[in-house]
């Protein structure tokens, strides 16, 4: 390859543009106000160049100065961080991960949502080939602990919850397989927990296994559920990887970071 057919780093056209994302990014990096001396060694501009484009940055907001001579972050940044946060939208974050989910199982991929004592199947990622009629078409709904999805949000309850859902609902069944006393619930909820992967074996419909991981946003709240659903005899323990593999990525798209 010529030097010549390299791609040159992306850089903003204007300088005091360019000069003014240095500064940012000094300022995000520590968690106390910064010294106008310190930000103008670090970005290599001279103290009154630095001055000038700070101040701009206050009058919008977007620095503040706590004490003459430093700055920190402004709340203006937050108030848009917060805004973006708030246009977030999971189905969004996932579509693109579902499908190459889907590439590889050639199985039906769906990311379900609680609403209630249910869940709600908000995408789906599948084709014909998968061998597998999709019964549950998005916007279908499903009682949580019926589902593998539905063990991931019932496991992040607590116990009082828990026995409020199962008295409420009376844990009904839907299949032979159909988990329907609470302790025998408790258990496989105890696995989800400790694994971070519940499944449904045949409990929602017969002749088709599951297995999921969760979806977590910025708050670490659990938002939401990746499943891969399978005939009982194709759902493969390899898939296991990618799959949370595939459910942390979407979460990092929300603003997860584990702790």
């Amino acid at each position: 390859m010529k030097k010549s057919d390299i791609p040159a780093p992306v850089t903003p056209t204007v300088q005091v543009i360019e000069r003014m994302f240095a500064l940012i990014e000094i300022l995000a990096n520590r968690e106390e106000a910064v010294s106008l001396k310190e930000i103008s060694e670090k970005s290599g501009l001279h103290p009154s160049t630095a001055h000038r484009i700070l101040n701009d940055l206050a009058t919008g907001r977007f620095v503040e100065r706590p004490v003459a001579g430093s700055y920190r972050l402004g709340m203006r940044l937050l108030e848009l961080g917060n805004l973006v946060k708030a246009r977030l939208s999971v189905r969004d974050a996932a579509l693109a991960p579902m499908r190459e989910l889907h590439k590889l199982t050639q199985q039906p991929v769906n990311l379900s949502m609680r609403q209630g004592d249910e869940i709600i199947y908000v995408e789906r990622a599948y084709s014909e080939r998968s061998g597998m009629q999709v019964v549950r078409a998005i916007g279908g709904r499903a009682p949580l602990h019926l589902t593998s999805v539905g063990k991931l949000f019932l496991a992040s309850d607590d116990p009082q919850r828990l026995r409020a859902y199962a008295t409420r609902t009376g844990l009904p069944g839907q299949t032979r397989n159909s988990i329907t006393q609470l302790p025998a619930l408790e258990r496989e909820l105890a696995e989800a927990r400790q694994h971070g992967i519940a499944r449904d074996n045949e409990e929602l419909e017969l002749g088709v296994r599951c297995m999921a991981a969760g979806i977590y946003d910025d708050q670490s709240m659990l938002v939401a559920g990746l499943s891969i659903s399978a005939p009982a005899d194709r759902l493969d323990e390899h898939w296991l990887p990618k799959l949370q593999a595939t459910a942390n990525q979407i979460s990092t798209a929300l603003g997860y970071r584990p702790s």
